[in-house]
This record gives C-alpha cells, structure tokens and sequence, in this order.
C-alpha cells in the first residue's frame, strides 16, 4: 500500500507491507502547499509546480505501478479557494488524485498510527493526549479507554508564520490563537481525568527529538526518534541552542528554509502543553500517511475476508 499526505507544509508518501505493516520505502519533502495562503486565499502556481516536481521526484523512489495508492490532502486545500484546481492539475501531470480530508477523519488516522506504534513500544496507549502540530491546521486527539475527543484547529506552523511579522509577535498572539483550544481541554478536564501521557507528531517534534539526540537534519532516522522523551526544560534549551546559532549551523541541524516555521513550531508547542497541563510529551514519527496506509491495509483485509466467505 503506497499512501500519500500532502500536508500544508510537507509532502509525505510511505509504501507499507499490509501483512507486516511495515514500512517498505518512505519519501518526504517540504513543499510549503500553505505558503502565501494567509494573504490570498490561493494555492499558487509556483507551489502547484513544487507539489508536481517533488511527485515525480517520488516515483524515482517508490516505484507507484507496484502498488495500490491512495492520497490525501488537508488544512491548505481545506482552506484554498482553487482546491479543485489545484486538485486537478496535480492529477493531470502526475496521475495521482488527492482526496481532501477533514479534520477530525484527520486526526483519526494519525491517532490509529500513533496507538500501533505505541503499542509496538510498549508505552502506555489506551490514554493519551495527541498533538498533530501541521503546516496549516493542528489536531488534538484525546483518548480515554474506547472513546475519542477530538479538535481541529487553523493554527499552523505556515499559517501563523506567515500572519505575523517576528517570532516575538507568534509568542504573544497565543493566547488568543489557542483559546478555542483551551476551552476544549478545560471541558474535558471537568469530565475525565487529565489522560497519561502526551505524544506528538509532525517536524517540529521529530526535529527536537533529532536535534536532542544529535542527529542532523540530513541523518535524520525514523527508528531513532521514535519513542524519544522530551520535557519542557529541554525544548526551552534546544530553542535557545538553535536560536543562538548562524544560519549556516542552524540549517545542518533543521534543514535550509525551515528555521522560522520550527521556531513557530516550538512556541506553538509549549504552550499547548502548558494548556494540558504536561511538562513532558513522547515523540512519535508515524502519522497522518502511516494510519491512512494501515486503515486501507485493514479495509482490504475485511473485503478480502468477505470476498472469500461468499466463494465458500
């Protein structure tokens, strides 16, 4: 099963074996689809073409004839008012039709992600609190036992980049970014007990869990980051550390480009946590691509199943 995310900042495709569920090849490449969204409601064409480039860069890696694809897009083409568009020209030039997805279907395939690999693990996963940081819009995914909350929020590392002019201002406007939020982890704090552990996916988590455990950008591992620990005093420290840092040095350790949209990332961060009260989250490098493969893998499994019941 081939499945491709097109998130609004990055583009991420995994080939999974459906009966291992592991992963087979796996390609990512920042695409920034979010970029100028903020001032003109479009996705544009210089992006349209990135998005393009980076698809048929991907096919010299993962070899899409082999398999079953399936692809999604999120926040920037929930957002853009030439969804349709864009949509349509990608597929025209790469034979690869995006589905856009909401945001809660959002959440409840990165969450099926995340709790397999907990499980894999060993942590704790029938309670946890989720944060899917994206480019243009973040999920909160709290689980209790059987039962699933969740909320989809336009606060991204793009999006809010791009709305205000310097770190200082992305810091100050929190508050008021987050306060539906924070109503929505209040509510459920009166309800359920404050959830076990905190995970979070996405680049501005795994980029901390990398650049903690001194691998540069270019290293990057999958299986390294995986199940890292990070509290709020070491995030503090990392931001300070990548703060103080030239450009040169700064671009080894996160990648050309990325420094002010992980710099939003780690704000945006800390105060969600702060608001769950949590000093400390689980970093976990499966999401949105990961669950949308394995959900495929189980609704084949299931046809197959029924397929064969009938022949008997």
């Amino acid at each position: 099963m081939i499945a491709c995310d097109l998130g609004s900042n990055t583009l991420r495709i995994v080939q999974l074996d459906c009966e291992t569920k592991k992963r087979i090849k796996e390609y990512e490449k920042t695409v920034k689809t979010a970029d100028g969204l903020q001032k003109t409601g479009e996705i544009n064409k210089n992006t349209i073409n990135r998005i393009i480039q980076a698809l048929e860069e991907a096919k010299k890696c993962i070899d899409f004839s082999s398999d079953e694809v399936v692809a999604v897009t999120t926040a920037a083409l929930r957002l853009a008012s030439n969804s349709d568009k864009v949509i349509n020209k990608i597929k025209k030039e790469t034979g690869i039709e995006f589905k856009i997805i909401s945001g809660t279907q959002e959440a409840d395939w990165t969450a099926l992600a995340v709790s397999e690999t907990l499980k894999k693990i060993d942590f704790e996963y029938k309670d946890f609190i989720l944060l899917d940081l994206g480019g243009g819009s973040s999920e909160l995914y709290i689980k209790k036992d059987d039962r699933a909350f969740i909320k989809s929020s336009n606060i991204g590392i793009v999006t809010i980049t791009q709305k205000y002019n310097s770190f200082e201002e992305v810091k100050n406007s929190l508050e008021n970014e987050t306060d539906e939020i924070k109503k929505f982890i209040e509510e459920l704090y009166k309800t359920f007990k404050k959830p076990k552990i905190f995970v979070s996916t996405a680049g501005t988590a795994t980029t901390l869990a990398a650049f903690k455990k001194g691998i540069d950008y270019k290293h990057y591992s999958h299986d390294q980051i995986t199940g890292t620990r990070l509290n709020t005093k070491e995030i503090q420290e990392l931001l300070q550390k990548l703060l103080s840092m030239d450009e040169e040095n700064r671009n080894k350790w996160i990648g050309v480009g990325r420094a002010d949209l992980i710099f939003s990332g780690i704000a945006i961060l800390l105060h969600i946590l702060k608001l769950a009260d949590f000093d400390e989250m689980i970093v976990i490098d499966d999401g949105l691509r990961e669950g949308l493969a394995i959900a495929k893998c189980n609704e084949n499994s299931k046809l197959d199943s029924i397929v064969n019941a009938s022949k008997t």
